[in-house]
C-alpha cells in the first residue's frame, strides 16, 4: 500500500515548456511538446509584474546566496512586498532588496537580537505565523529554516522556493550538534528538545504549500524524503555579467564561504598545511574563524570577509576554487566558474550537477583532507587540460536571465493550474459548471 512512497515522484527541470520527467538518479531533463495548447488571449491570471503578491524570507542578517535569490525574485515581482523574522542588512549592502520596505516580526524588537537571532530560533514558528497575509494573492516563500509555515487561505495560491530543508534539524543533525559541543548534558537535552519541536513544525507546514521548487536536484530528493511531496528544480541565478574571466591565472587556490561548520573550510586549510608547497587564500568571517586559524599554516593567508571587488579579484586570478561542504547547491562555485576558473570539490550535494568532472574542475570522494589532497595532485597533473572559456560557457547555464525564465514560467503555470484538493476547479471552470447545470450559457 506503501509503495509509492519509496522513491520520489517525477522530479521536473523548470525552463518555458514543459520537460520530460526525470527519476531520481536521472539529471538529465529533456524538452517536451507541451500537452495542451497556450492560454487563451485575456484567460487565466495578469501578468506576474502586477500580481499582488508577498515574498517571505526567513531572515535577513546578512546578505548571502539566498538573499541574492531573494533579490531576483522580486526582480520577477517587482509588485511584492517582503516579509522577514528579522533585518539587520546595512544600508549599503541593500541594493538586492530593490528600493522594497521590508516588514519584520516581533523577534526584530528583542533586545540583543542583531548579535543573538539564532538564539531565538525556537520562537521562528510561531513568529512566521504571526504575518497577516490575507490581502495578497500570491506568496511566495524562500524557505530554509520557516518561511514556508506561513499562515494563507484557501484562496491564496503559495509557492514555496526550499533553499533547504532546515539541515540542522533533519538528516545534518548529529554532524550540528557533534561540532557545536552538544553531545552529552542538560544543554545537548535541551537542543534536541527544540529541534524534534522544529521537526513537527518543518514537516507539518509542507501541507501550506501548493507548489514546491528546490534549488537543486538534491534538495529536490531531500524534499521528497522529508515531506513527501514533488517539487520543480530550479537552479538559482548567478551574476555572469559581473564575475568574468581573466586572461592571467596565478598559483593560488581560494575558498570563500560563511566559516560555519557544515562548510568544513577547517579540513581545506588542514589539507593545505599538509601540503606546503601549495599556497592556499581563505575568505570570509564567522563563528569557525579561530578553527580556521588554528588548521593553517604558514602557505594559508585567512583574510575574512572582503569587500565585491576583492572577492572577484581573487575568483579570477586563483588557479583553482576549493570547496568542500555537503551544499544544497553552491553559488561560489558557480561564480568562480563564471570567472573561467576550475572548480575542486566535495563530490556530494549540488556540486554533483554545477561541476564537470574532467571539464570544469574535479570531485573528490571523501570530506578528509586526504581525498582533498589526492584531488589537488589530480588537478595538478591535468592542470592544462581545463579550458577557461569553456568553464565560462558552462556557468552560462546558471545566470540571472535563465533563472528568472524559468522562475516565471513556474509561477505562471502555478496561478493557471487549481490548488485546491484533487478534483477542485478554478474559478472559471466553476462558473461554467454552475451555468451548465442551470441550462444558461457561461
Amino acid at each position: 500500500m506503501l509503495g509509492h512512497l519509496r522513491s520520489p515522484p517525477d522530479v521536473h527541470l523548470a525552463d518555458p515548456g514543459p520537460l520530460v520527467p526525470s527519476g531520481p538518479g536521472d539529471l538529465r531533463p529533456v524538452l517536451a511538446r507541451p500537452e495542451a495548447g497556450p492560454p487563451r488571449p485575456g484567460a487565466g491570471p495578469p501578468a506576474l509584474s502586477s500580481a499582488r503578491a508577498a515574498v517571505v524570507h526567513d531572515w535577513l542578517p546578512v546578505v548571502g546566496g539566498a538573499e541574492r535569490v531573494l533579490g531576483e525574485m522580486l526582480g520577477v515581482l517587482p509588485q511584492a512586498d517582503v516579509f522577514t523574522l528579522v533585518d539587520f542588512v546595512p544600508e549599503p549592502e541593500r541594493g538586492f532588496l530593490r528600493g522594497r520596505p521590508v516588514s519584520t516580526s516581533g523577534l526584530q524588537r528583542v533586545p540583543g537580537a542583531r548579535r543573538l537571532y539564532r538564539h531565538l530560533l525556537p520562537f521562528a514558528p510561531l513568529a512566521i505565523e504571526g504575518f497577516d497575509l490575507r490581502g495578497y494573492e500570491m506568496v511566495v516563500s524562500s524557505s530554509y529554516v520557516v518561511a514556508k509555515g506561513v499562515l494563507t487561505t484557501p484562496d491564496q495560491l503559495h509557492v514555496s522556493y526550499v533553499h533547504s530543508p532546515i539541515r540542522y534539524a533533519w538528516d545534518l543533525r548529529e554532524t550540528y550538534l557533534r561540532q557545536a559541543g552538544l553531545v552529552r548534558g542538560p544543554a545537548a537535552w535541551a537542543a534536541r528538545v527544540v529541534l524534534h519541536y522544529l521537526r513537527l513544525f518543518d514537516a507539518v507546514s509542507a501541507s501550506r504549500v501548493d507548489h514546491f521548487v528546490a534549488n537543486s536536484h538534491h534538495v529536490a530528493r531531500r524534499i521528497w524524503k522529508t515531506y513527501r511531496r514533488p517539487s520543480t528544480v530550479v537552479y538559482p541565478p548567478v551574476d555572469t555579467e559581473a564575475f568574468t574571466p581573466h586572461d592571467r591565472k596565478e598559483s593560488y587556490y581560494v575558498t570563500l564561504s560563511r566559516l560555519v561548520p557544515y562548510k568544513r573550510v577547517d579540513l581545506i586549510a588542514e589539507a593545505f598545511a599538509s601540503m606546503p608547497d601549495r599556497e592556499l587564500i581563505v575568505i570570509g568571517d564567522g563563528p569557525e574563524m579561530k578553527r580556521v586559524r588554528a588548521a593553517a599554516g604558514p602557505n594559508v593567508t585567512v583574510l575574512g570577509h572582503q569587500p565585491f571587488d576583492v572577492v572577484r579579484h581573487y575568483l579570477q586570478h586563483a588557479r583553482a576554487f576549493v570547496f568542500a561542504a555537503e551544499e544544497d547547491f553552491g553559488i561560489v562555485a558557480v561564480e568562480a566558474q563564471a570567472c573561467g576558473t576550475p572548480v575542486i570539490a566535495f563530490g556530494r550535494g549540488g556540486a554533483t550537477e554545477t561541476v564537470v568532472p574532467g571539464e570544469t574542475g574535479v570531485l573528490f570522494a571523501e570530506q578528509t583532507a586526504a581525498s582533498l589532497c589526492a584531488a589537488v595532485e589530480a588537478f595538478e597533473r591535468d592542470r592544462e587540460r581545463y579550458c577557461p572559456e569553456r568553464i565560462r560557457q558552462h556557468a552560462e547555464g546558471f545566470s540571472v536571465a535563465r533563472f528568472q525564465e524559468r522562475f516565471s514560467s513556474v509561477l505562471d503555470q502555478a496561478r493557471r493550474a487549481p490548488h485546491g484538493p484533487p478534483g477542485a476547479l478554478d474559478g472559471e471552470a466553476h462558473r461554467a459548471r454552475l451555468a451548465s447545470a442551470w441550462g444558461r450559457p457561461s
